[in-house]
């Protein structure tokens, strides 16, 4: 019956994600739709929300692992999913069950057909309706896209949280970096405070004149800082300092990307409104850093998958995210590295190939979607930058090649789309 149902959401909702620009729908009216069809569920618990165009899903797993340290019972709304839709939708990490999705179009088919939502919109539903069910104390909300009007924007957070902004989807979303900020910090709401992880001078301006009309105060993460030295390729220690003075010494932190340490400091300059809201005295900081992984189920973020050859897959795929991730893996000691890598249509390729290692083999795969450039259309590109290519065709087909290749004092990186990532990891689990 599951398998049944997620088939009919798949095709009856496209995904933006697997087919573009087509299956986005501007504007909350269908939301707001499906938020009155529902009994308006997001306003039965109090939610973070957190935009911007890197780190989001790291920050908001970190915000999950720390109010599941705090005693509370946590929803966790996230995308794309890697594997399993299930993912998108969590409590205390546990993903939604098979059967509460059936229960839900059972009770809810019809009138979904007749406003037709987007598939994110039908998923964002889907999520505060359980986590309304399942009476949460708090839902951690990540934006699907941009922020104004994306369809997650119906909630009140206690807190907003905007990590970064970069150009990403500017057909969408506007082709300055003022543009899109703007977009992002559509989720900035009277009189709630908004965390601000990274800003440029471009952005700045934006973020501070809607703060100040919504009279938002406007937190810059600017307070802590941290030190941190690889345990190994899995993990490194922390030394976290707020202003000047150290708080926390040798914290193993599982985000071990060079990147994370960014996505940390936002996370730290949140906690206290969590903490004030739900009059908590504890601050379990080092807990909710080092449990991450195993409190919340984090894939894909520079995932070590195995040590010989060294293994890594990551999600990053936008210029800003990858060139802090190539930075770290030439830092890596190895032989050669091999990239198992392939894009989608609406990536800036070119640019992108500017960050990538001239030293590498890069093996061309598409994953299963129909926005996957094929590696034929890479190829060119990719030439064109003097890179050593091996066309390949699927992901699981073009990892054989990689296996034939790679020898133990390799490493072996597999990015450039979540797509990549995804077909790769449900490869290792068949």
């Amino acid at each position: 019956m599951y398998k049944d149902i997620l088939a009919k959401i798949y095709q009856a909702f496209p995904m933006y994600h697997r087919v573009g620009k087509s299956a986005y729908k501007e504007g909350l009216e269908n939301i707001e739709q499906l938020a009155d069809l529902t009994n308006q569920p997001q306003n039965k618990f109090a939610s973070i929300h957190i935009a911007g165009t890197n780190g989001k899903g790291s920050v908001a797993h970190l915000m999950a692992s720390y109010c599941q340290e705090l005693g509370l019972k946590t929803g966790l709304f996230t995308s794309p999913h890697l594997v399993d839709f299930r993912e998108r939708i969590r409590i205390n990490g546990k993903m939604i069950s098979e059967d509460a999705v059936v229960d839900f179009f059972d009770k809810y088919q019809t009138r979904l057909d007749e406003i037709s939502p987007s598939f994110f919109e039908m998923t964002t539903i889907l999520a505060f309706d359980y986590f309304a069910n399942q009476q949460v104390d708090v839902a951690v909300v990540e934006v699907g896209l941009g922020g104004r009007l994306d369809s997650t924007n119906i909630i009140t957070p206690i807190a907003s949280i905007i990590t970064n902004i970069s150009l990403e989807h500017t057909q969408l979303l506007g082709d300055t970096l003022a543009k899109i900020a703007a977009e992002k910090g559509g989720i900035i709401k009277n009189n709630v405070p908004v965390v601000i992880g990274e800003f440029q001078e471009e952005t700045y301006p934006v973020f501070q004149k809607l703060s100040h009309e919504r009279q938002a105060p406007l937190i810059l993460a600017n307070q802590y800082s941290m030190t941190s030295q690889n345990i190994d390729a899995t993990s490194c220690s922390l030394d976290i300092y707020h202003n000047s003075d150290r708080i926390f010494s040798n914290v193993k932190s599982p985000l071990s990307g060079e990147y994370e340490l960014k996505n940390i400091n936002t996370f730290l300059h949140a906690v206290e409104f969590v903490r004030d809201y739900f009059h908590k005295k504890e601050n379990p900081i080092v807990e909710a850093i080092e449990k991450v992984i195993s409190n919340t189920h984090l894939m894909g973020r520079w995932q070590v998958i195995q040590e010989k050859p060294l293994t890594i897959c990551d999600v990053g795929h936008n210029p800003g995210g990858l060139s802090q991730t190539m930075l770290q893996l030439k830092s890596l000691p190895h032989r050669k590295i091999h990239f198992l890598i392939g894009f989608v249509n609406d990536k800036d390729v070119d640019t992108i190939l500017n960050f990538l290692p001239q030293d590498a083999i890069y093996y061309l795969c598409q994953a299963d979607i129909e926005r996957a450039l094929s590696p034929a259309e890479l190829m060119p590109k990719f030439l064109a930058h003097g890179l050593e290519v091996v066309q390949g065709d699927r992901v699981a087909n073009t990892y054989s090649l990689v296996k034939f290749n790679a020898l133990n004092e390799d490493v072996v990186f597999v990015g450039g789309s979540c797509f990549v990532v995804g077909d790769f990891l449900k490869m290792l689990q068949k």
